[in-house]
């Protein structure tokens, strides 16, 4: 009895024991002060935003010619070097055309002759047989004339019945022979005329023609000889010496105009659809600052198939040619632009495992609230809020990351009163 009486004793103490030790940290918890979280904030702001697209471009010029002649000979003279300022028709080259000019000549003097043979033609005297034919129609118009008159006299002697029937008659076949004569002969001159004369003249017509033709292929082939550019611009390629041999198939010399410049970019599709065409934009060289004005000139309404991003062209004018065809510079464009737009820091915007996009807003009692939020336009270091905050709410920028909802904080770095992000 003794010996439970004391193991009864033991378990009582023991309980004892925990309970107080329970109390007293409960008690100790209950004293222990709210913990404070330093942060830092910003205030949301209204100011202009934009958005603005950027990307790298191949500068290209605005105009540029290869130019390949068309006969394959030696290179007689340049006139031109590397560099030179040129313009639209100036002379940059000859190629050997001696052979040439002797064909020109040659064929010169075969058009002479077939011009004089035609005129000789078209002005000589008819054929015999036209000859003979021309008097044949001559001389039966003489005989239907003396008939016709002799015909009308007749008549009014036998309407006076000076001259019996019979003889009337007799006169009247007589006419109408002379004239059958005569519009036989007629027709059968005008047949001669058609195919004799027409086919001489159309022979000598023919052959002036080719004799022109042969000229003018003399001409064009020492036309090709001179090399002239079709554009102004400046020299920018010249692989040959004189006395090299310059094929048909290889460009003689490159001509750009950089007087403007053509950058061109691949940008995304959604990108894309924000810009047109006549939209500000702007080129900066790689290194440099200077930024250079310019204007979307070209949207592509195509994607291109490996990327499919969509290329856009934005023109500049290019005095003294600071900017060169050939170089990556970037390319950047003003697409959206609020003029008054609620602001904070992209560092305040927090993307939860859970989704959406929510601040950590500061209140009054220095209590931290998670409030959702929607974005407009990203600009750098800054963000347009579309719905979920009022002008001049505090959020944290610094020290939201993990932040539990309603968590005391103290603000170490304010920026109330000041633009966001500053």
């Amino acid at each position: 009895m003794r010996g439970k009486a004391k193991s009864r004793v033991v378990l009582i103490c023991v309980l004892l024991l925990l309970l107080l030790s329970f109390l007293g940290g409960c008690s100790k918890q209950e004293n222990e002060p709210e913990p404070v979280v330093p942060v830092r904030v910003a205030a949301a702001m209204e100011e202009p935003i934009e958005r603005v697209i950027r990307a790298e471009a191949i500068l290209f010029p605005i105009d540029q010619s290869a130019i390949t002649p068309k006969i394959s000979a030696p290179v007689k003279r340049f006139y031109v070097n590397r560099g030179s300022t040129v313009k639209a028709g100036q002379l940059l080259a000859t190629l050997e055309n001696s052979d040439l000019e002797a064909s020109t000549v040659e064929n010169k003097g075969t058009l002479s002759q077939a011009e004089a043979a035609y005129e000789s033609t078209t002005a000589a005297s008819l054929p015999e047989e036209l000859q003979k034919a021309q008097l044949d129609v001559e001389t039966t118009k003489q005989g239907l004339d003396a008939e016709q008159k002799l015909f009308d006299s007749r008549e009014i002697l036998y309407q006076q019945g000076a001259l019996p029937r019979k003889d009337l008659d007799q006169t009247r076949v007589s006419l109408v022979e002379a004239r059958s004569h005569y519009e036989i002969a007629k027709k059968h001159f005008a047949a001669l005329q058609a195919v004799g004369k027409q086919q001489e003249i159309k022979s000598a017509k023919g052959q002036l023609e080719s004799a022109r033709g042969r000229y003018l292929g003399a001409q064009a082939q020492l036309s090709y000889s001179e090399i002239r550019s079709p554009i102004s611009g400046v020299v920018t390629e010249r692989p040959l010496y004189p006395g090299e041999m310059a094929a048909a198939s290889t460009p003689l010399l490159v001509v750009m105009n950089t007087s403007e410049v053509i950058a061109k970019a691949h940008i995304p599709q959604q990108d894309a659809a924000l810009l047109k065409v006549g939209d500000a934009a702007e080129i900066a060289s790689a290194g440099t600052e200077e930024k250079v004005p310019a204007r979307i000139t070209v949207i592509s309404p195509a994607t291109d198939t490996n990327s499919t991003t969509i290329e856009i062209w934005a023109k500049a004018s290019n005095p003294g040619n600071r900017l060169k065809p050939g170089t990556t510079v970037e390319l950047s464009v003003v697409a959206q632009k609020v003029d008054k737009a609620l602001v904070v820091p992209t560092s305040a915007i927090l993307n939860p495992p859970e989704g959406g996009t929510s601040v950590m807003v500061v209140g009054a009692d220095n209590h931290v609230h998670r409030q959702e939020v929607q974005l407009g336009i990203l600009a750098g270091d800054k963000v347009q809020i579309t719905s979920g905050l009022k002008v001049g709410q505090q959020v944290v920028t610094t020290g939201a990351y993990g932040l539990p909802d309603n968590t005391q904080v103290k603000v170490e770095e304010a920026a109330a009163g000041k633009a966001a992000g500053d």
